[in-house]
């Protein structure tokens, strides 16, 4: 498998997915700002959309959407328990996360990364992505990942978009909860495996 990433990016969360799932995978940064590979292909080539991440699998096919991507990598080795299995309500409950995460989160970042974006409109995201962190916060008070005792993906896209605030101005340090799930998640082999990769970690 191929995995296209940008250091930093929403992609952190695929590759750390990869490293815990213990899959044999060949890491391609692809920079969000120049779009081009090591190689000097042109990544719009690979992806059309242009943003990462994107998998490749071994006979050509590929997924680009975050939780699609999770997923995925989750149901290849299901021992690790990286999601809920198939057809069970804790399942859904995994997509309920991600799809939260991916939305009401990750999506609420891209105004406060984009040039040019009015003052008016960063703050109105700051202040949505807050109330929503906050209720995040809230969820975490009686377990320590999202899904209750069991690390999943849902944890590792949380630990992604949660880097961002310090990026953006966003002062999330009141959010002990979040604060704590992070710490745990930043303690994990494969994590930092995936950071150290990424030139995250020294």
């Amino acid at each position: 498998m191929k995995l296209y990433y940008s250091p930093g990016a929403c992609s952190l969360s695929t590759h750390i997915a990869l490293q815990e799932a213990g899959l044999a995978f060949q890491a391609i940064p692809a920079p969000t700002k120049t779009h081009q590979l090591p190689d000097g292909t042109d990544y719009y080539t690979i992806n059309p959309l242009g943003y990462v991440p994107l998998l490749e699998l071994d006979d050509g096919r590929r997924l680009r959407e975050v939780p699609a991507i999770l997923q995925y990598i989750a149901d290849q080795v299901p021992a690790k328990q990286l999601a809920p299995a198939n057809g069970t309500f804790e399942r859904y409950q995994l997509q309920e996360w991600l799809t939260f995460i991916g939305i009401e989160l990750h999506k609420n970042f891209s105004p406060l990364f984009t040039p040019g974006m009015p003052e008016e409109a960063k703050q109105m995201s700051k202040d949505r992505l807050l109330a929503r962190l906050k209720w995040v916060d809230g969820e975490l008070a009686s377990k320590p990942y999202l899904m209750g005792a069991q690390f999943s993906v849902a944890d590792a896209y949380l630990f992604t978009v949660t880097n961002w605030p310090k990026l953006v101005g966003l002062d999330i340090s009141n959010l002990a909860n979040v604060a704590a799930l992070r710490a745990r998640v930043a303690e994990r082999a494969a994590v930092q495996a995936a950071m150290r990769a990424e030139g995250l970690l020294k």
